[in-house]
């Protein structure tokens, strides 16, 4: 996920902002509680990372680019943490190898969270300053924002961890179940024209957001919800994974490679049922909640199939750029489902912000005139621009306030352990 060069919010004052990082690293916390050491060791694959290495990553950000910023003569808490907790950050120095992280069972989780408080401790010092410069504001805003990538990356992560224990640990108790009402895959129409898309300069954005500029959208249509598993399943059955002709050519060499049958985290069940690893734990596939954990390929392919394609970003940051009435809120973090849910009855777009990312069939490139910041803390966006696709509108495990139409996520095409999933478009 994106991390890059801040953009203030004007009038966001130290009170507030102080209000905010208390606010940010204390739901950190949260998602971490009731997890053992083990649990926050264990790193499933390499593009996943441990709990516990989250954890201090999220704090590393503080001390690296605030604190050693901000106090003259800072002495850091440990200076190894500035290796082993660095994650893409050439500039700073030296990297612990990414795949090697569910190694480092020293510093033990106990110290990690010390660290965490000690750093807590020294930026609410800083916080207190009624004169906080506000290039040192942006960067703490930033680092809010980043952490809030890191709070919905220790869930996807630990899910696809607890995925591989026969046990099939839950991590939370399954929640009351919803009563789900059927909506019709109905489809919107939308003008088009020319449009602007991009952050509006005001409030928080990251650099990959930006400039705001033109496009122009020929007419087009939505789906009115995402793909539903009931849908998905249809394809499953009329042999969407044994079609060559509905895949791209790398799609369909990765489905065979690593032997694609069905979304990430399903099994079959008993009888012709099809059961899913959830972050309750192993339970029925439900028919009417969005289909979630497809790669772009897996999404391309169905879209194909269902006699549709994929939405650009430009026409989902238009569509969701539409008055309220016409765009919904979906489960997000705060709900504490960690799960997709299916779509409210009504009308009007539902779930453009919340329980699954959108594929879209826009590569993740520069908008015109894209600069990004200068030094270290610019590295993160502009040199991942390659090989990269972009996903729209936040997850069942993104938080709320993290999220803007003119959001842009991005994984590569084969990425599944992120809940991502499809809305069609015509």
């Amino acid at each position: 996920m994106s991390a890059a060069s801040p953009s203030r919010a004007p009038g966001h004052g130290p009170a507030a902002l102080h209000g905010a990082y208390r606010a940010v690293r204390e739901q950190t916390e949260a998602l971490a509680e009731g997890l053992s050491a083990e649990d926050c060791l264990l790193q499933s694959m390499p593009d996943a990372s441990p709990v516990k290495w989250h954890l201090a990553h999220t704090t590393w950000f503080f001390e690296t680019f605030v604190l050693e910023r901000a106090v003259p003569g800072y002495r850091s808490v440990d200076p190894a943490y500035r290796r082993l907790f660095n994650s893409y950050y050439v500039g700073v120095g030296e990297r612990h190898p990414r795949p090697e992280r569910g190694m480092l069972s020293r510093p033990t989780l106990d110290e990690v969270r010390a660290y965490r408080c000690l750093v807590d401790e020294r930026m609410a010092g800083l916080l207190a300053q009624p004169d906080l410069p506000d290039d040192l504001a942006a960067l703490v805003e930033l680092g809010l924002h980043h952490e809030q990538q890191h709070q919905e990356l220790v869930l996807t992560d630990l899910k696809h961890h607890f995925s591989r224990n026969p046990l099939a640990p839950a991590y939370r108790p399954r929640p009351p179940a919803v009563h789900a009402v059927h909506v019709a895959g109905e489809r919107l129409t939308f003008l088009g024209g020319l449009v602007e898309i991009g952050h509006g300069g005001c409030g928080f954005s990251f650099d990959n957001e930006r400039p705001r500029h033109r496009v122009w959208l020929e007419p087009y249509a939505l789906a009115a919800r995402p793909v539903t598993n009931a849908e998905y399943l249809a394809f499953i059955a009329d042999g969407g994974y044994e079609r060559p002709e509905l895949w791209l050519s790398d799609g369909w060499d990765t489905r065979l490679r690593e032997g694609w049958q069905a979304p990430l985290y399903w099994q079959r069940g008993p009888g012709p049922s099809w059961w899913h690893y959830t972050l309750h734990g192993l339970r029925e596939v439900a028919p009417d909640e969005p289909v979630c954990h497809v790669s772009y390929y897996e999404a391309d392919a169905y879209a194909r199939w269902a006699g549709a394609r994929l939405l650009t970003e430009a026409e989902w940051e238009h569509a969701a750029q539409s008055p309220p009435s016409l765009a919904s809120l979906g489960t997000l973090l705060e709900d504490g489902v960690f799960h997709p849910r299916p779509a409210a009855a009504g009308s009007g777009l539902r779930q453009m912000f919340g329980d699954v990312w959108e594929w879209t069939c826009s590569a993740y490139l520069p908008y015109p005139g894209f600069r990004p910041a200068e030094g270290a803390v610019g590295e993160y966006n502009g040199k991942f621009m390659v090989n990269q696709m972009v996903l729209r509108g936040g997850s069942c495990a993104t938080p709320a306030s993290h999220l803007r139409a003119s959001y842009r996520n991005f994984f590569p095409p084969q990425a599944r352990w992120q809940f991502s999933g499809i809305r069609l478009a015509w």
